[in-house]
Parts: structure tokens; sequence; C-alpha cells
């Protein structure tokens, strides 16, 4: 088979469309033949060097897919070959054959293609374990969300609007903010233009945010606090604003907040396995509905990876960036 590898950590160019041995399901696995992945940004971090994926994983890029299934490992059950599945994965997704835990395995929601259908599992079990396992938030509560316009972002806008929470969304433009404002967002923040904490202290009269979901880490650690309501909950799941910021206990207390910091990728088998059921049993019937849809910005072929990551270093996209399997 093929798949883009990183001989060497460095930019786009870095990403090689070569020929790999094809990978065996173990014990618990299935082996599926990709249709679609899409770019994440820990996929830019991992062709940097800055993210290794962990021990005994595949070594290539890509933490979901979609695609049918090859053929399955020992001691599956529940799945056949053939079925449509979509996938979180520890890593290989930018493959034409990657080998995934049962248990990480979501069948394409009814009602959207095979290719979309890539477009779903990170963010999905992203967003569902941090803003509702973690942090809890609660129809009539006040989401902040960092990047509104990213892949994250959409999705997280969507499903705390349908739970009936209030959504506040950052973004760089004017034209990003209107596709939050078209998903759902009430509250809409310019942050090249405005300050954050004090917008949202206005929208919600002195209140703050009940949850905030942060992707920006050290740059907005004193702020993302300020911006807290009482008993607020800040989740910290990205680290684009650096990694060492100072953090006064005092204003935490004040406001009986709580920090939290996740990853997705490391987790042990049996959490993701959680995770991805509780994605199937509250955000499918979502997708399934309507409600919430997946948003896509555009698709290129596996091969022109490269140019996947230009776009997402770029920062002009709303939404994900697809890569579409030859002969998909």
């Amino acid at each position: 088979m093929y798949a883009i590898t990183i001989p060497e950590p460095g930019g786009p160019e870095a990403l090689v469309w070569s020929e790999v041995p094809d990978p065996v399901p173990g014990e618990g696995e299935v082996l599926v033949e990709v249709v679609a992945s899409a770019v994440n940004r820990a996929d830019l971090l991992q062709r940097q060097g800055f993210y290794d994926p962990p021990p005994g994983s595949s070594p290539y890029p890509g933490l979901e897919c979609s695609g049918r299934i090859a053929s399955l490992g020992p001691g599956v059950s529940g799945w056949a070959v053939g079925d449509e599945v979509c996938a979180l994965l520890v890593g290989g997704g930018y493959a034409e054959k990657v080998v995934v835990p049962a248990g990480q395995l979501l069948p394409v929601p009814k009602g959207l293609d095979l290719a979309t259908a890539a477009a779903l599992p990170e963010v999905a079990c992203t967003v569902w374990s941090n803003v509702f396992m973690i942090a809890h938030l609660r129809p009539g509560e006040t989401l902040l969300v960092h990047g509104g316009a990213s892949g994250i972002g959409t999705m997280a806008i969507q499903l705390a609007k349908a739970v009936g929470a209030r959504v506040v969304a950052t973004a760089g433009s004017a034209g990003k903010l209107a596709r939050c404002a078209e998903l759902g967002a009430d509250v809409l923040i310019d942050y090249r233009e405005q300050d954050f904490v004090e917008e949202l202290s206005k929208a919600t009269d002195g209140a703050g945010a009940d949850v905030v979901l942060d992707i920006v880490g050290a740059k907005y650690l004193e702020r993302n606090v300020k911006a807290l309501a009482v008993n607020g909950r800040l989740v910290i799941i990205g680290l684009q604003g650096g990694v060492k910021g100072e953090l006064n206990l005092g204003a935490l207390l004040a406001k009986r907040g709580a920090v939290m910091a996740t990853t997705l990728r490391s987790r042990p088998l049996r959490e993701k396995a959680s995770i991805v059921a509780a994605v199937r049993e509250h955000v499918w019937p979502l997708i399934e509905a309507g409600t919430v849809r997946p948003v896509v910005d555009r698709t290129l072929p596996l091969p022109e990876a490269a140019d996947a990551h230009r776009a997402l270093e770029a920062g002009d996209h709303v939404g994900k960036v697809l890569l579409l399997a030859p002969g998909a």
C-alpha cells in the first residue's frame, strides 16, 4: 500500500507519498481500507517533529478516517467485512489502509456520505469528552469556545446549542464569525480587534462563561480564568499559544473555578472506547437528525497532503480539510 511518510521532520514538503508494508490487524482490531482522512493540528506538530505517535502505533499521521472494513482480527464481533465506518485513530489515517481497535469504530451516520464521515471522529470525540463528559456543560449555561471556525469550534458550537447552552465564539475575521453565527453562536468576538474578556462580560452581564474550551494554552491562561463564571470550568485542549503561563490562584479561588487539561491520542484503549460509545449514543442521533453537521472546508487528494497542511497553516479555512484516498 501507499501512505504519507515523514522521513525527516520539517515543513509541508516533508510529507512523502511512499510505498509501505500493509498493516495486519491483531487481537480486537480491524483493517480498514481508507476512503478519506482529515487533517488536524496534531498532524502538523507530528510533521514538525514535536508530537511523536505513542510507542507501537502507526508512524504515519492521521487521527481519523472513513472507509470500509477489509478484514477482522481475532476476537472482533459486531462488525463485518464491507461495513462502512469512520474511526478515531492513534495515527495512520494518511494511508490506503489502517488498523483500528474495534472499540474506536463508528458506523457512518445515516444520510451522510462515506468520505464526509471522515470529518467527524476526532472533533466529535474531543468536544463531547471535554465539554460534556469532563466539564459537564448543562442547558442554560454559557460556553466560550476559542477558534469557533476551526474543526473543533464548529462542532462545539453545534453540540452546545443542541443541548440548550448559550455559545460565545471567538474568531479572527468577520467572515469566520459569520460562519459561527450560521452554526448557532449567540455572541461573536473578533479576537484580533476585541478583548474577549470584556466582550464576554458585556454579553453575560458580568457573569462570565460556565465552560471555556481553549485551544490556545499559555497565552490565554490568565484571561481565561478572568472569563470564568463562578464555579466555571476551563478545559485546555491545545497549546497554539505556548506551554508555560502564570496562574493567579487567588483569582481561581475567587471563582471557585477548575482548570483541566486533556489529550485524546495517548489515552488508554478502554477510555477511548468509552468516549466513542458515548459519541455514538449522544452525537450520532443529532447528526442523523440534521441538528449537527460536519463542516468541510475543502477536499484534496491524499498524496497532496502537503497542500492540506499549508491550508491549515494559512488559517483561512473553516471547519475540516479532508484528504481523499486514490481511487476512493
